[in-house]
C-alpha cells in the first residue's frame, strides 16, 4: 500500500467517526415514575424548595461530601443551589412552577450542558404519581449525542433512588 492509500483510508475512517454521531438523536429524555403516599401539595412543597429537595436528593446517598450551597430565595421560582461533588459541579434553579402539579428546574453543568428537569405531579388513588424527567439537548455536539446513548442507564437508577427517598420522606410523620 502506498502512503496515499493509507492516508485516504485514515481520512475515511476519521470522516466516518465524525459523521456517525451526527446521525444520533440531538436530544434525550430520561424519565422515571413512582406513586408516593402523600397529597400532591405535600410533594409540591418539597420540590419547590431548595431545602425540601435536599431531603430526598439521591446524590447525597452516594456522595456524603457533596457540597450544597443555597442561592436566591428559599422556595419558588429563582430558588437555587450550587453543587460540587464527585459526580460534578453546577447549579440547579427552579424556573417554572404550576402549583401542586409541576416544578421545572434548569441544571447548569457548564460546558456539559443545561438539561431541564421536570417533576410532574398527578393525583392518584394511593396519593400522588410523581414523574421525574430530564431533557437534554445536544445540538450538533457529537460527544453529547454519544453520551445520550448512555443517559438512561446512568440517570435512571439515580432517579429511581430519588423517588424512593421522596416516598420515604413524605410518608414520615411530621
Amino acid at each position: 500500500m502506498t502512503f496515499t492509500t493509507i492516508a485516504a483510508i485514515a481520512a475515511g475512517i476519521i470522516a466516518f467517526a465524525a459523521i456517525v454521531p451526527l446521525a444520533l438523536p440531538a436530544s434525550k429524555t430520561v424519565e422515571r415514575t413512582a406513586i408516593v403516599e402523600a397529597a400532591p401539595q405535600d410533594v409540591y412543597t418539597l420540590l419547590s424548595s431548595t431545602k425540601g429537595f435536599q431531603t430526598f436528593n439521591p446524590y447525597l446517598d452516594t456522595d456524603p461530601n457533596l457540597q450544597i450551597t443555597p442561592q436566591g430565595p428559599e422556595a419558588g421560582v429563582g430558588a437555587a443551589f450550587a453543587f460540587a461533588g464527585k459526580e460534578g459541579n453546577g447549579t440547579q434553579t427552579i424556573t417554572r412552577l404550576e402549583e401542586n402539579a409541576e416544578v421545572e428546574m434548569l441544571i447548569d453543568l457548564g460546558s456539559m450542558g443545561q438539561p431541564v428537569q421536570t417533576f410532574t405531579l398527578r393525583p392518584h388513588s394511593q396519593g400522588t404519581e410523581v414523574v421525574w424527567s430530564v431533557e437534554s439537548e445536544f445540538g450538533l455536539n457529537p460527544i453529547g449525542r454519544v453520551f445520550g446513548l448512555f443517559m438512561d442507564g446512568m440517570l435512571g437508577p439515580v432517579y429511581e433512588r430519588g423517588l424512593r427517598n421522596l416516598a420515604t420522606v413524605v410518608a414520615a410523620p411530621a
